[in-house]
């Protein structure tokens, strides 16, 4: 006996539905999947680009406030005040410079010539303060010798100081003084600045009169040769003649008769006595 089974048949339509659907889910799944990968894709390649880009350059101190705190308060005061002298120490910051301040104590004794400068003369003072060049100690102790600075005219070669050693000490000589500035402590020093407190002020021979070198001093006198003894004796003999007669004493002549006349004197005296020596003579004959 044959059974024979039922189907429903099937609508055209449903093959359709049915492959569509199975067709479209993989397009919602890789669309889901890209939208959660972009974001951690680009944030990635965020991140990598980050890594890479080379970190800012710091920017450079603030020059007078490094001198400030570093015991040149006034210094670093005036510099601020002058334009021009402000404006030069910046922009040599950026190439390289090394600054040279004067301790408040330097500056107390100085203010009385610095007032005295033109406006002019103020922002040479302070620009000669600097030398556009980074040195650290150790190199300045290695580069004695005449130095230009920032107020330096490149044509006039003027404005300029020479670094010495004076043991373990770097000074700076000016022809204006005949005295030494020394470096008394390292206020900053970072390449591509480096900062010195100085015990006195920098006075340029362009704003100042040289000081003149004092005289020589005079050369000894030789002692004078001894006198000889033949000397000393002739000396003795001058020494013991006789004076010259004064205006009282008696002429030559009057002295000669005088010695004459006591010569004979004894003689008159025998002729006087003899008659009465003869006379005793006969009596006792």
């Amino acid at each position: 006996m044959t059974h024979h089974y039922y189907t429903a048949p099937t609508s055209p339509h449903s093959h359709a539905d049915t492959s569509h659907t199975l067709g479209t889910m993989p397009s919602m799944r890789l669309a889901a999947a890209l939208l959660v990968l972009l974001p951690l894709a680009a944030s990635a390649a965020d991140g990598k680009a980050a890594a890479k880009a080379p970190a800012a350059p710091p920017a450079p101190p603030n020059i007078t406030a490094s001198m400030a705190k570093g015991g040149c308060k006034a210094f670093a005061s005036l510099v601020a005040a002058s334009p021009d002298a402000l404006a030069t120490f910046q922009s040599a910051a950026d190439g390289g410079v090394t600054a040279f301040c004067p301790t408040d104590d330097a500056m107390r004794s100085f203010m009385p010539k610095y007032k005295n400068l033109t406006a002019d003369g103020k922002a040479s003072l302070l620009l000669f303060h600097a030398v556009p060049v980074y040195y650290s100690l150790r190199s300045l102790k290695s580069n004695n010798g005449v130095m230009n600075t920032l107020a330096t005219d490149g044509s006039a070669k003027n404005f300029n100081f020479t670094v010495q050693n004076e043991g373990d000490k770097v000074t700076i000589k000016t022809d204006a003084s005949d005295g030494v500035a020394r470096i008394k402590d390292t206020v900053y020093d970072k390449d591509p600045i480096a900062i010195y407190a100085l015990d006195t002020v920098l006075e340029p021979v362009e704003l100042f009169e040289p000081v003149e070198a004092p005289a020589p001093a005079p050369a000894p006198v030789a002692d004078a040769p001894k006198a000889s003894k033949s000397k000393k004796a002739s000396r003795r003999h001058v020494a013991d003649a006789p004076a010259p007669a004064g205006d009282d004493a008696p002429p030559a002549d009057q002295k000669n008769s005088k010695k004459n006349a006591a010569a004979g004197a004894p003689c008159l005296r025998w002729l006087a006595a003899l008659p009465v020596a003869v006379a005793v003579a006969a009596a006792l004959a």
